[in-house]
């Protein structure tokens, strides 16, 4: 079995890789994934505005958890369809399937900011 060399790391210096294979994520969402770009800029807008909003500091919560797990889950959305790029660009009915079942993680993540926003905004 093949394990990753940077496994064997701990303390400072794993948090520290691990920091940088984060940012690399984020960069390589912002850079091929038209949805993360699109989904990040509403959050750019949304969080700030959720402090601002006259809602409970748990009402805060909930529309800027909300917001980020848009982004979660495009994220996690993102990496299934890179993987199944990698392993093949043939169509074949379960690279279709698991494409399909990560987009509809990410509209019900969307349904849900919309349905937390409006629940918290028209309490």
């Amino acid at each position: 079995m093949h394990t990753s060399p940077h496994k064997g790391k701990t303390g400072l210096r794993r948090l520290w890789n691990a920091l940088g294979y984060s940012m690399e994520g984020f960069r390589a969402a912002f850079h091929h994934e038209d949805a993360f770009r699109m989904e990040l800029l509403a959050a750019v807008i949304t969080i700030p505005l959720a402090f601002f909003l006259p809602v409970s500091h748990i009402g805060k919560a909930l529309l800027i958890g909300s917001i980020l797990l848009v982004l979660i889950v495009e994220l996690l959305n993102s990496a299934i369809e890179a993987t199944v790029d990698r392993i093949s660009l043939e169509d074949h009915d379960l690279a279709k399937r698991a494409k399909d079942i990560g987009s509809a993680a990410v509209l019900v993540s969307l349904i849900n900011a919309v349905a937390v926003w409006l629940l918290v905004l028209f309490d």
